[in-house]
């Protein structure tokens, strides 16, 4: 039974493996196996029969039953016996053998299982294969390479037969005539062969220890003759590639002498195949084991091979590497392996041969030498070690190539000479210098984008494989301590090694480090007359300079300082313990910074301090002088590195400055001046720091050596008249000039203030302005080089700050100061207006703000030139690109004096143009305060306002920011030392509050800010004039501060309101006498070119009129009168208020006649009756009566008629009714007014109902006819008008109501969630009612009881719309708990349950809706009323006048959301009736009924809590199988309804593995492998409840008819792993005919997973044998 029962499983998987999926076609087979795991012989047998009874079976499929044989037998070939081996080996060998043409899928499948037959009946399989390969017959070619792949996987076994078949084959070399067959014979060779040399490498394991390589020798060497002397001529080029791979393996068993005989000819025969082949990896191999027979028997012949072998070898070595082609990089390895070969037998003839290739100059041969050099010197360095010094000769010519790939090879060649010794002897420095020659390459020699011809990629790039590998020698090859040190001392300080800075210090650092250990206290530099090694005042100088620039060269500065720490003994024996702790410190601040966020000037202080710490700890003026006079030696050395001079020049200060020898002092100083290169402009800074750092200890000599300079011929010009015009010279001379004045500046800032003061005017301005200014033929010439005047500007700036600065500064008397004053002056107004190119004008501004403070005062008219030359200057500039960008007039606005170039040259100029700008605003700023400080009057500070006031009104807004920005800082610099001696009036504040305020309302919202700031101030002022402290805070003048954010708004109203509320604070605060000039000011401000400005101006007059209006009456009415008359001719502001006010005075005495008089007006309204309609609601008594009026025109009326647009149209048309839709307009209008509010709060519930009904009966609505017809006519004649959408109309007056009636919550809620768009359609207008509810349940709690009331009302309403709508808005109210808090849940409840008879299905849905939002709004009470609940959901679901069952879905999902809350004893009454209702759902063709009846089924699991009856476990168990194939549907929702069922089942079936798989396997959000899951869940099912066994098979099977493709794959995977984990004893319950022919038919799925899935589960099928 059992045989036959495995026999037809496997019978049909067989007929399956036809099908055309090949996925299918796999899934048969590892079916095949699966059966083959239990029943090997069976599955065998029946593959066997299958094959042999099906000769027509096409190759493909013959060849997949074969691969499952083979798979059968290799995991089984020990349960095999003798007889079922035989018939697979003929079968296997009938296979392979069948057709002569190869077919190699098929042959090659039938080799495999004779193969694995022969790991263990290898004698069985010997015998097959040899009658098949008899001597004088050619055999089939896979026969050969079976057995060649036998002598390769049963080696022991497969080796005692080869000397007969050796015997037999050779005679049928000679008779293979085609190519393919000699291919095959040379791959049996070679195995052959392999497998007899391993056999032999292991005679100690071989079963026959007594074979010797002698017994193949004849017969190779036959087979060798025909493969070398026949087929290696041929010009197939397949099989001369097969013929060398055969000859390398063949020639280790060769006989000695045999092979040296044929050496001569073989060799030459092996490297001519170099010329025929492109891939030539197989030839190099081939060669190298050729090699290695020949060596390993002595060879002679060798010898006279060894040349051509060289040169063939060499010119592999030396073609081109593609990184991307493997056979090319494998190739190269089996070359150098050749010539390791040739290195151990005669390595001078090799060294002989290489040597001179490196003296060329091609660069591939010279590459391919290095790296053939570099690889004996490291596989053959025995024999290498005694040719050293020849080796180290001939580098001296690939030492000078500048190609790039020859410099790597290079480099890794010396990297191999420091590992074995090679740089010990001489000539080995000329090595280290090379490698530290390539660690200084500049990273920008590097290519940049590899090529086909270009350098490898930039990790791999000569500088990085210089630096790593001096480091690696440094501290990896002990040896070389020697050597390198201190050998690489004398690169540091050499230029042209600036690059290896960084390497260099950290290899000598490292050295150093390992000789301090060795010797604690001995120096490390021992000099021994070697005049090579610098100095410790070169190595100081030089570590110092590059430090300034510390992260250039892969972090030179870092380097360079602990190089320093390392070498302190050396520099100076008193240096060791300030040094342990000042470095650390350097190097911890280089670690928090980077070099973007590194301040240098910060960096350079620390350490020049450093250098000033440690020449005081030194302290020997003799060694000071010694290291001043290597700093001056090594500045020439730095021209080329501005920044490293420009600090070296700082260092040379800061040594002279310590040196005690005046001598020495002046000495340097005038080589200073002499040798400086004055055209550098940082050259000219760093003297002059120089100097001033200097002056800091010789003040005297400094200023005299610089007098001396002065003096001297370098500054005169010739008079001669051919001088005149040698521009160049003068050029020169004015860069001169410009350097001294700086020096003088820098002098006068660094020069003690108690000796500075007794010389400024005598030795430093006279000096200075004597260098600016020169005669020519006794005419005073003044120079135009900028450069020249912004050294002057500086120096003035720094020696005027110093001035300042002292103790006596204040008292100074300093004679120039008008004429550097007018100097000043000169140069600003010399500066263009429109641009900012130079920071002239910024240092002049400031050098004036430090001059105005020293006596004597400026005259008025100089003072006044100075400020009006300095706006002018500044504020006429055009804006920096980024101020004032919210305006489009500033966006367009070009950014002046920037490059057009590329984007971070252009970035970067963008942020020097800013950082100028900003510093000369704040040097105008400084400027202005300090000469408002010499007035600290009211009158002085309207004399700077006045200069201000035309750039306050300009019409160019980047001029009123920076006006209003310098005014709001003048008022506060004044307010802050404001002096009141005596109470005086302030007599000007109503006009500065005049001209600030309605800036107030500016374009541009910097200019608002400043204004508010300036008001701010004036109003503290005049506090101040009143007499209050200057520490005195008042509420209301404080105010204007939190209205700025107001003022950044860019919405008119909130910024006229802003306006608005700053007018209350000013006339709160504003002296009586000051109102009449204020609102004279604000009268000339209307006609303001700035519009909004002029509406400020408008609203604060209205402000002032109507706060302070009792002290100018008259002058009220005529102003309201004014702004009337204009309604008809300007649309202002002002002008509406005063018809609106008209308006409203006639509607206090006829509020009905107004109505009805509007309501006339044409629809749409135009903005003159809106504006009307919304002055209505001035006042709440007046606006609630028009609101009254309006809300009965809309009830009175029906909302639509209905009437066809033609007479054969079938269904009406409804067109709204005229007054209703007016009355409607209306009312949104005068809601839309603010003043409404308290109207609209009166008759709220019936606005909101009334509007909420006019909603839903307008929707589909249009508009009256003629309105269609006029709107027809306007977009003909192509003018706009107002489109007037009947229900958008309606909604407009909602969304009012609600806004007016405080709840804009609940407005911008629905607006966000697009609420309001689907109210007005009909297929979303029950979701935004619903949204509607939950909006106002949660921003409008309060309100909600007597709209509910309102609504109630609507029960019987006889448009069915109206109760929907009313009936979705009220049971939407139960999902909140405001209703419960709000005590109307019952009566919510009563109302909705009342519905539930009503007609419509849609009202009838919506009612059960509601009723489980208690769920969620008041789940406490869901037990209250729990059996009402239930009642009207178990309704719902047996609903039967509803034919598409939505009141059935709408009771699902109600019934999921009540019962975890309901009773339990009221639940179980219902249970069973709601899981057999829903059960039939579970595979409805709609998603969303199997998604809420599945989710349903779950709450039911999880409201019995474990502890379900019988008869509803039952249910559970029924639904099992349904939920795990629905985990495959193709609907998401569905599929996370059923995982979250069968978490809630797992507790039911008391399983709590089954349960433990669910909770891991099912949870939200995680991924699932279906099949892993429903294999653990099937073994947990058969263990613990195996009695399910039926019912869930017969379950599986019916959803093998599913719809769904997924689920139809999914059942058989069910009925497969239910079966795969059954006991024995169970299997009676599966019938088990049924189930076969179930899965034959599903093996003709159309969808080929399932045809897969059908045959996976047949191979688990022999569980039933």
């Amino acid at each position: 039974m059992s045989e036959t029962y495995v026999k037809r499983l496997s019978t049909i998987l067989l007929n399956a493996i036809t099908d055309k999926d090949p996925r299918v076609q796999e899934q048969v087979c590892g079916a095949l196996c699966t059966l083959g795991e239990s029943q090997p012989a069976e599955v065998l047998s029946a593959c066997e029969e299958h094959l042999r009874l099906h000769e027509k079976l096409a190759h493909p499929y013959r060849t997949m039953v074969l691969r499952a044989m083979e798979t059968v037998v290799s995991n089984h070939i020990g349960e095999l016996d003798k007889d079922m081996a035989r018939a697979i080996i003929l079968l296997a060998s009938n296979e392979m053998t069948k057709v002569k043409e190869l077919v190699s899928d098929w042959q090659q499948a039938a080799s495999s299982v004779l193969v694995a037959v022969g790991r263990r009946f290898i004698s069985s399989v010997m015998e097959e294969l040899l009658s098949k390969f008899q001597p004088g017959l050619l055999p089939h070619p896979c026969t050969v390479h079976t057995l060649a792949s036998l002598s390769i996987s049963n080696v022991f076994g497969m080796v005692p037969f080869l000397t007969s078949i050796l015997s037999t084959m050779l005679p049928m070399l000679g008779a293979a005539k085609h190519d393919s067959m000699k291919v095959v014979f040379c791959c049996a060779l070679q195995r052959f062969s392999e497998s007899t040399l391993e056999y032999l490498a292991n005679l100690d394991q071989a079963p026959d220890p007594t074979v010797r390589k002698d017994a193949f020798a004849s017969d190779i060497f036959g087979a060798y003759d025909i493969l070398f002397h026949q087929w290696l001529q041929s010009r197939e080029a397949k099989l001369r590639l097969a013929v060398v791979e055969a000859l390398g393996p063949m020639s280790h068993l060769l006989p000695s002498e045999k092979l040296e005989e044929q050496l001569p000819k073989l060799l030459p025969g092996v490297l001519t195949l170099y010329k025929k082949h492109a891939e030539t990896v197989h030839v190099s191999k081939s060669l190298g084991q050729i090699l290695e027979a020949a060596v390993s028997v002595g060879s002679r012949t060798l010898d006279i091979q060894l040349d051509s072998l060289l040169a063939a070898l060499h010119a592999q070595i030396c073609v081109p590497i593609e990184s991307s082609s493997p056979l090319v990089t494998s190739n190269r390895k089996e070359v150098l392996r050749c010539f390791t070969v040739l290195a151990c037998c005669s390595p001078d003839r090799l060294l002989a041969f290489l040597l001179p290739k490196l003296d060329t100059s091609n660069e591939r041969t010279r590459v391919g030498t290095l790296q053939v050099l570099r690889h004996v010197i490291n596989a053959a360095a025995a024999q290498m070690a005694v040719k050293k010094p020849f080796i180290l000769s001939s580098m001296k010519l690939p030492l000078l190539d500048t190609n790039n790939k020859v410099k790597r090879a290079v480099v890794q060649v010396v990297s191999a000479m420091a590992h074995h010794g090679y740089l010990e002897q001489p000539g080995g420095k000329a090595m280290v210098e090379y490698v530290v020659q390539q660690c200084a390459l500049p990273p920008e020699a590097e290519p940049q984008k590899p090529g086909a011809d270009s350098e490898a990629l930039a990790a791999d790039s000569v500088r990085a494989i210089s630096v790593s590998t001096l480091y690696l020698v440094s501290t990896t090859v002990d040896r070389m301590g020697e050597v390198l040190w201190p050998y690489l001392l004398e690169f540091l300080v050499p230029m042209r090694f600036t690059g290896a800075l960084s390497p260099l210090c950290r290899s000598l650092v490292h050295l150093a480090q390992k000789r301090q250990e060795a010797g604690a206290h001995a120096p490390l530099i021992q000099y021994n007359g070697n005049v090579h090694l610098p100095s410790p005042y070169a190595i100081t100088t030089r570590l110092l300079a590059v430090s300034s620039n510390p992260y250039v060269g892969d972090g030179r500065g870092a380097a360079s300082l602990r190089l320093l720490s390392v070498l302190h003994q050396d520099i100076h024996p008193a240096l060791g313990q300030r040094w342990a702790t000042a470095i650390p410190l350097l190097l911890e601040h280089l670690e928090e910074y980077s070099e973007e966020t590194l301040s240098q000037k910060e960096w350079e202080e620390k350490l020049l301090m450093f250098l000033r710490d440690s020449l005081a700890v030194v302290s020997d003026n003799t060694w000071v002088c010694q290291l001043t006079l290597e700093m001056c030696k090594q500045l020439p050395n730095y021209n080329g590195t501005p920044l490293e001079k420009n600090f070296l020049y700082k260092c040379v200060g800061t040594t002279l400055g310590a040196a005690s020898s005046k001598e020495v002092v002046r000495k340097h100083l005038q080589e200073l001046l002499e040798t400086a290169r004055y055209q550098e402009e940082r050259e000219r800074e760093g003297l002059a720091c120089c100097f001033g750092i200097c002056a800091t200890s010789h003040l005297d000599d400094t200023l005299a050596q610089l007098e001396d300079f002065v003096k001297s011929d370098v500054l005169r010009k010739s008079a001669g008249i051919f001088n005149i015009f040698k521009d160049r010279s003068e050029s020169e001379a004015d860069k001169v000039r410009s350097a001294l004045i700086l020096c003088y500046g820098h002098v006068a800032a660094r020069a003690p203030c108690e000796l500075l003061l007794a010389r400024v005017e005598a030795d430093v301005f006279r000096n200075m302005s004597q260098c600016f200014s020169t005669k020519v033929l006794g005419i005073k010439v003044e120079t135009k080089d900028p450069a020249l005047r912004l050294s002057l500007v500086q120096s003035v700036c720094m020696a005027t700050q110093a001035i300042c600065s002292s103790a006596h500064g204040g008292s100074f008397h300093l004679s120039r100061k008008a004429e550097l004053v007018a100097q000043m002056v000169e140069f600003i107004k010399a500066e263009p207006p429109d641009s900012l190119r130079t920071p002239i004008r910024k240092k002049a501004m400031l050098a004036c703000t430090y001059l105005v403070t020293l006596e004597p005062a400026l005259e008025e008219q100089v003072q006044a030139d100075l400020i009006h030359s300095c706006l002018h200057s500044v504020m006429a500039m055009l804006p920096e690109p980024e101020e004032g960008d919210s305006h489009q007039e500033v966006s367009a606005a070009p950014a002046v004096a920037l490059s057009t170039g590329g984007g971070s040259q252009q970035d970067w100029q963008l942020l020097l143009f800013q950082s100028l700008y900003l510093d000369t605003m704040q040097a105008l700023k400084d400027l202005l305060t300090s000469l408002l400080q010499r007035n600290m009057t009211p009158q002085g500070l309207q004399v700077m306002v006045e200069h201000l006031s035309p750039w306050i009104k300009s019409p160019r807004g980047h001029e009123r920011v920076r006006a209003l920005g310098l005014s709001a800082c003048l008022l506060q610099f004044f307010l802050e030392h404001l002096q009141i001696s005596a109470l005086v009036p302030f007599h000007n504040l109503g006009l500065l509050v005049g001209l600030f305020s309605p800036r107030c309302a500016d374009l541009w919202p910097a200019t608002r800010r400043e204004a508010v700031s300036c008001v701010h101030s004036l109003l503290y002022l005049q506090l101040g004039y009143e007499g209050f402290s200057r520490d005195y805070r008042d509420d209301v003048a404080e105010q204007l501060l939190s209205l700025k954010d107001g003022l950044a708004h860019p919405d008119p109203t909130i910024l006229f309101h802003t306006c608005h509320s700053i007018a209350q604070i000013i006339a709160k605060r504003l002296p009586p006498d000051q109102l009449i000039s204020l609102l004279l000011t604000l009268f000339e401000g209307l006609g303001d070119p700035d519009k909004n400005c002029s509406r400020a101006a408008t609203v604060m007059i209205n402000c002032l009129l109507k706060e302070r209006g009792s002290m100018l009456q008259e002058k009220v009415l005529e102003i309201v009168s004014v702004l009337r008359s204009k309604l008809q001719e300007t649309r202002e502001e002002h002008v509406l208020q005063a018809a609106q006010h008209s308006v409203f005075v006639l509607a206090t005495h006829h509020c009905a006649a107004v109505v009805s008089s509007l309501l006339g007006s044409p629809l749409p309204f135009d903005s003159h009756t809106c504006t009307l309609w919304r002055a209505l609601a001035l006042e709440p008594g007046l606006a609630a009566q028009v609101l009254g009026l309006l809300l009965e025109k809309i009830s009175r009326d029906v909302p639509f008629k209905e009437s066809r647009a033609f007479l054969l149209s079938s269904t009406p048309d409804r067109v709204a009714t005229l007054l209703p839709l007016a009355a409607t307009c209306a009312l949104h209008e005068v809601a839309s007014a603010p003043a409404s509010g308290p109207a609209v709060l009166e008759l709220y519930p019936q606005l909101f109902a009334a509007l909420l009904l006019r909603v839903s009966c307008t929707m589909g609505v249009q508009p009256p006819r003629h309105l269609q017809a006029k709107e027809r006519r306007s977009a003909s004649s192509g003018l706009a008008s107002r489109s007037l959408e009947p229900c958008s109309s309606a909604v407009d007056a909602l969304q009012a109501v609600l806004v007016r009636g405080g709840n804009e919550d609940v407005v911008q809620h629905m607006e966000l969630d697009g609420g309001w768009q689907l109210l007005k359609t009909s297929a979303g207008h029950e979701e935004g009612v619903t949204r509607l509810a939950s909006a106002m349940a949660k921003f409008a709690g309060p309100r909600l009881p007597l709209v509910m009331k309102v609504l109630f009302a609507t029960q019987s309403s006889v448009y069915e719309v109206q109760r929907v709508t009313s009936t979705a808005f009220l049971a939407e109210l139960l999902s909140s708990n405001v209703v419960n808090d709000l005590m109307l849940l019952e009566s919510l409840l009563d109302n909705l349950t009342a519905r539930q008879k009503d007609t419509s299905a849609r009202v009838r849905r919506l009612v059960l809706r509601g009723l489980a939002n208690v769920a969620s709004g008041s789940p406490e009470k869901v037990q209250t009323h729990g059996p009402q609940l239930l009642t009207a959901m178990i309704s719902g679901l047996d609903d039967g006048d509803d034919p598409h069952s939505l009141v059935a879905l709408e009771a699902m999902v109600g019934l999921a959301r009540l019962l975890d809350l309901v009773d339990t004893w009221d639940l179980r009454a219902v249970l069973l009736h709601i899981a057999v209702r829903i059960r039939p759902f579970f595979d409805s063709e709609r998603m969303e009924f199997r998604s809420a009846s599945i989710r349903l089924f779950g709450h039911l699991n999880k409201a019995c809590h474990g502890d379900c009856e019988d008869v509803f476990l039952e249910q559970v168990v029924g639904g099992l199988a349904p939920l795990l194939l629905h985990l495959q549907d193709p609907q998401a929702p569905v599929v996370t309804a059923c995982r979250f069922a069968l978490r809630m089942c797992g507790p039911n079936l008391e399983c709590e593995e089954l349960a433990a798989v669910f909770q891991k396997h099912l949870q939200e959000g995680h991924g699932l492998h279906f099949g892993e899951f429903l294999n653990t869940t099937c073994k947990h099912l058969m263990r613990h409840f195996p009695d399910l066994l039926g019912r869930l098979l017969s379950t599986s099977l019916f959803y093998f008819k599913s719809s769904w493709e997924d689920v139809r794959a999914a059942a058989p995977m069910l009925t497969g792993f239910l079966v795969l984990h059954v006991e024995a004893e169970q299997l009676p319950q599966v019938d088990l005919e049924q189930l076969l022919a179930a899965l034959q038919l599903l093996l003709k799925d159309p969808a080929p997973e399932v045809r897969a899935k059908a045959a996976e589960t047949l191979g688990r099928l022999v569980k039933f044998a």
